[in-house]
């Protein structure tokens, strides 16, 4: 993670400006399994590798770019890269069971899982063949464990309970000869070579990608997603100003990891896979992912806030996780612009998460348990929000939700709700969404309405953070 994303407009004239246009899939089956997709809404995502044990960034700080998370303190580089990845000597989750962590995301409403199977540092979470240096290889200590082969553990255990599954790799593999070759310094986080004068070396690494992905593909059920990181692994002739604009340099050393290979053997092991490249725009980015912020407005194509619960993608000794409050929120608002949330927590180095993580998702399952109608299945409705109030739309179908957004002291809804844009079709009823209680409203000029929701209606609804009223709209635009 830890990349840069701009934020795009919702107008397809401005988002060229700034990126090249979304290219929307042809295959059927995935054009299907993206419409299942954007139903859900809602899923998680865990970073966890052995850099959990030391509560650092994950992989970033073997990377030796001058950047605020690849920094060592002032350690020795050599020393501590080899003290990082003598960490799988060490690596021993004893206390591993995915169980509790599937009933807290079942619970919370969650519908589908991304779990890191290789981060950039190389480190392989999975029983790959290609390489020792993985969560099975026999210097790591749980390796004779019934729960070392982690993937699949994890993905059994999501998938029994009706999950989506998502895969993540990185691209980039900073363990790999082939990719960091050890007889060059490693001045940034791409290749250190040039491709160009040893193609057969690159070749080696390609092919290293494809088996490792074709491992996860083929050995590990039924997968939904397929979800690439390391946008610097691209071919030249991607790279744009948005790439540029990262920080970072891009070196003259081509590093096409060749997707159109890739992405056929995985569907043809893994019929309507969604395949995203993150930010190589193109014919291998189903869907893409804004990381750690909410666009401003609803975009044109298919997309997913991937977003940190605490203050890091992987564990800290030190979390400061966001308020049950602010997170049904940004779930909200990203719902009502049309995207998903992918929520992150890092497990600790034993194999636990923290006490509030379960905290809250307990608080959003709370509020998700009430009002899921208004997320699940929806699509997103003009003008999206107005002050504070979301609006989302159930897919094929004008039933709209309104949703309040309530500031901290808030703690039942008002009397009054002003909906400038939206009012219902003649006939039709408004109804608070939790009791089913309907409501008296007037015209608010032309577009909108002035909806009352009565004192003895209000304390009748216990959800907190949030209320929801549904109606038919007149028009869904």
């Amino acid at each position: 993670m830890k990349k840069h994303v701009l934020t795009l407009s919702f107008l397809f004239t401005i988002q060229l400006v700034f990126s090249q246009a979304y290219v929307m899939p042809t295959d059927p089956m995935v054009l299907q399994k993206l419409d299942w997709w954007q139903d859900q809404k809602f899923g998680l995502m865990m970073h966890w590798g052995t850099y959990s044990q030391w509560g650092v960034v994950e992989s970033w700080s073997i990377c030796s770019e001058d950047q605020p998370w690849c920094s060592r303190n002032g350690a020795d580089y050599t020393q501590y890269k080899k003290d990082y990845e003598a960490l799988a000597n060490t690596f021993n989750p004893q206390q591993f069971n995915p169980q509790p962590w599937v009933d807290a995301a079942k619970y919370a409403g969650m519908k589908y899982l991304v779990f890191t199977t290789k981060h950039h540092d190389g480190f392989c979470m999975f029983d790959t063949k290609q390489t020792d240096y993985r969560i099975t290889g026999p210097q790591v200590p749980f390796h004779n464990d019934p729960r070392a082969n982690v993937t699949k553990v994890l993905f059994n255990a999501f998938r029994d309970q009706g999950f989506g599954i998502g895969a993540y790799f990185s691209k980039p593999d900073w363990h790999s000869p082939d990719f960091w070759a050890p007889e060059w310094a490693t001045p940034d986080r791409c290749t250190n070579y040039d491709t160009n004068k040893h193609p057969d070396r690159w070749q080696k690494f390609k092919d290293y990608t494809y088996n490792q992905i074709e491992e996860l593909m083929s050995d590990y059920g039924k997968v939904d997603i397929l979800w690439l990181d390391g946008g610097w692994v691209r071919p030249d002739s991607t790279i744009t100003e948005e790439v540029r604009s990262w920080g970072y340099r891009i070196p003259d050393y081509p590093q096409d990891i060749d997707m159109p290979r890739i992405a056929s053997m995985a569907r043809s092991h893994q019929p309507g896979l969604l395949v995203v490249d993150r930010s190589v725009h193109g014919p291998y980015e189903d869907y893409r992912t804004p990381e750690q912020q909410v666009p401003e407005r609803a975009l044109s194509y298919p997309w997913e806030t991937c977003m940190t619960m605490g203050n890091s993608w992987s564990y800290s000794k030190r979390p400061h996780y966001k308020s049950t409050h602010q997170l049904i929120h940004l779930l909200v608002d990203i719902v009502a612009k049309g995207g998903n949330f992918l929520l992150n927590i890092g497990p600790s180095p034993d194999g636990t998460w923290d006490q509030e993580a379960f905290d809250r998702l307990k608080g959003i399952g709370d509020w998700m348990q009430i009002n899921q109608a208004a997320i699940y299945a929806t699509r997103a409705i003009a003008p999206y929000k107005e002050g504070k109030i979301c609006y989302t739309r159930k897919k094929n179908s004008n039933t709209v939700y309104a949703i309040y957004l309530a500031d901290e002291e808030e703690s039942s809804p008002p009397e009054y709700w002003s909906l400038q844009q939206l009012k219902p079709k003649n006939g039709t009823k408004v109804t608070v969404l939790e009791t089913g209680d309907e409501l008296d409203w007037i015209a608010n000029g032309d577009k909108g309405m002035i909806v009352q929701i009565p004192e003895k209606v209000r304390k009748k609804m216990i959800s907190q953070h949030a209320w929801v009223i549904q109606f038919e709209a007149k028009t869904t635009d």
